[in-house]
């Protein structure tokens, strides 16, 4: 594309906030490309290491840019805007991307939008149709998030419940690691969880009044479960590694289902959304689509690759950024917490 049209709205858009480097194009609300670079460095110690993926940020970026722009067919100097994540994350992982985006955006005296992730994940929503309507309710669950977020426009919303302790993500990779599976966990847990019994082993609901999450207790009970087991029988966990991940599995997805049907009932919205890295859970992704035929909702589920960190919903939230003009001073763009 050698030029493009006064109308055309061309934005790259950068995504680092952890272990994945990405980078898309928007052009005029469609997406033109989705590239995603990722870390396996940190398998071999068992989660993020910050310094790894700082650097490893530093050596992806350009290469992945490189190839969404190729793909996309899209020029430098056709962009309207320059998009990064600005939190929250990992401070040395978001600052390479604010860096490079900062740097480019000045470059091409184009404008700088700064997009909170959780944001970004919602918004992920209006990249395929259908789409929700406002206002919906979105369950956002992810390894650092858990909320339930009633999205009354684009960047017009209320956090009506969230975690007081740790999220759903991080069960799922706690539970993984208390089981002897690699990182990251939460995938596996799945993934053998659907050979598994999920009513084979139960594990205590957390009491949490109104709608908040908690997490903290059940990863307790978990351990302190398989301990025991252990001590009885060695060989417990490669007996019955399944049907300990489909339990706990279950016992994770009822407390989200729980408080997302709660809200449904006290906010008499029945749109209802699902956003977050634990969204490609397919036990979760499965049970809300039954909980919306049992309750007459209109259910929403992003496809798999707008799920975990990429960079097409830092586009499509930069997208409507842009309308708005709602732009970062280049100088002293901030990060997000």
């Amino acid at each position: 594309m050698s030029a493009k049209l006064q109308k055309d709205i061309i934005i790259l858009a950068i995504e680092s906030s952890c272990d994945d480097t990405a980078a898309a194009i928007i052009c005029n609300g469609k997406i033109l490309a989705n590239k995603v670079a990722s870390q396996n460095i940190h398998e071999l110690y068992g989660g993020v290491v910050p310094e790894l993926a700082s650097r490893a940020h530093q050596q992806n970026i350009v290469p992945v840019v490189e190839i969404a722009l190729k793909e996309a067919n899209i020029s430098l100097k056709d962009l309207s805007a320059i998009a990064f994540t600005k939190g929250p994350g990992l401070i040395g992982s978001l600052m390479v991307g604010c860096s490079f985006a900062k740097s480019l955006a000045l470059s091409l005296t184009i404008p700088l939008i700064g997009i909170h992730h959780m944001e970004a994940h919602v918004l992920a929503h209006f990249i395929d149709d259908p789409k929700p309507g406002f206002p919906f309710l979105c369950l956002t669950v992810s390894g650092g998030h858990t909320q339930i977020v009633k999205m009354n426009d684009y960047f017009s919303f209320e956090i009506l419940g969230k975690t007081i302790d740790d999220a759903a993500g991080e069960a799922f990779d706690k539970a993984a690691k208390i089981l002897g599976l690699p990182y990251p966990g939460g995938p596996l847990v799945d993934q053998y969880a659907q050979s598994g019994n999920p009513d084979k082993f139960k594990f205590p609901q957390p009491q949490i009044p109104e709608l908040g999450f908690s997490f903290s207790g059940l990863k307790t009970s978990f351990l302190y479960f398989i301990q025991k087991q252990e001590k009885e029988n060695p060989n417990f966990i490669e007996e019955n590694l399944a049907d300990l991940c489909a339990s706990i599995q279950k016992a994770i997805i009822l407390h989200l289902m729980k408080k997302i049907i709660k809200a449904s009932v006290q906010t008499e919205i029945k749109e209802i959304a699902l956003a977050g890295g634990v969204s490609a859970n397919s036990a979760l992704r499965k049970t809300i689509i039954e909980e919306g035929a049992k309750n007459n909702w209109l259910t929403y589920i992003p496809a798999f690759e707008y799920c975990t960190d990429n960079a097409a919903m830092v586009a499509m939230a930069a997208h409507f950024k842009y309308l708005l003009k709602e732009f970062e001073p280049i100088t002293t763009a901030p990060f997000a917490r």
